[in-house]
């Protein structure tokens, strides 16, 4: 059964790429022969945060056409690669598949990897390996991590290097107090500081909550799309019940609107 559903997956993989090349003939659509790397970059980026989207939604057909759209992305930029003698989308499977099965030998191979914490550390030395080999020497400890990430995901990822080589707090305890310390420190900015000090203090600030999340086990950045969207409903709320009553946000006191938001916090049913 799992091989026949590969099989069919393979197919409509290959379709997809047949498609791609069809659209990018000289007899294609202009629009799809007139992009290149650049023009592409934002619809990877937007079709990333709609999969995210459907996720949080928990809306799964949803979540199946947007991983559609993603994968597109993939093949657009493969065929493009693929025109200018670059490298062919088999090029992008072949390294995928090599590199999952070299980086899970207690699956693959006879290693042992017991636990989650033991198979990430297991795939970072390999991946560190892979650099040497690649006579890229011994690299910084965050170099591997993208300067172009959102700013959320970049501070997790540098935190949790540095954190896994001892250099972090012991508990969350301690994340507080230094939380604690980096909002008087704010504090003080405010009443004495440049624009410029200011940023950096709320930088720190930033910095020290998104540590705090990895010590709860929370990703920051989901907490903070999660909440984005709670705002946005309870806001919607608010202007559905203003616009009942023949008002806009900006037409109302901001104690009709607090009364209203706290309406909106109330459990359905």
């Amino acid at each position: 059964m799992a091989s026949t559903t590969a099989a069919r997956a393979g197919e409509k993989f290959q379709r997809l790429v047949e498609i791609m090349a069809r659209l990018r003939a000289a007899d294609g659509c202009p629009w799809d022969r007139q992009q290149n790397f650049e023009t592409i970059k934002p619809y990877l980026l937007e079709e990333t945060y709609e999969v995210l989207d459907a996720i949080d939604a928990g809306d799964w057909p949803a979540l199946a056409e947007e991983l559609g759209d993603l994968l597109l992305e993939t093949v657009f930029f493969a065929q493009m690669a693929a025109e200018q003698s670059l490298f062919g989308i088999e090029d992008a499977l072949d390294r995928i598949n090599e590199k999952l099965i070299r980086r899970h030998p207690h699956v693959f191979g006879d290693a042992t990897a017991e636990t989650p914490a033991a198979v990430k550390r297991r795939w970072d030395e390999i991946k560190a390996e892979e650099r040497k080999d690649k006579g890229k020497g011994e690299a910084g400890l965050l170099d591997s991590v993208p300067r172009s990430l959102p700013a959320l995901v970049e501070a997790s990822q540098v935190a949790s290097r540095a954190a896994a080589v001892g250099f972090d707090w012991e508990n969350a305890d301690q994340v507080l107090a230094k939380l604690d310390e980096e909002l008087g420190e704010l504090a003080r900015a405010r009443r004495e500081a440049s624009s410029e000090q200011l940023q950096d203090e709320l930088g720190d600030l930033l910095f020290v909550l998104v540590n705090l999340a990895r010590f709860l086990h929370v990703d920051p950045e989901q907490a903070l799309r999660k909440t984005n969207a709670k705002f946005r409903r309870r806001f919607g709320y608010l202007e559905q019940k203003l616009a009942e009553r023949g008002k806009t946000p900006a037409e109302a006191s901001l104690d009709e609107m607090e009364a209203l938001w706290q309406e909106a916090k109330r459990p359905v049913g």
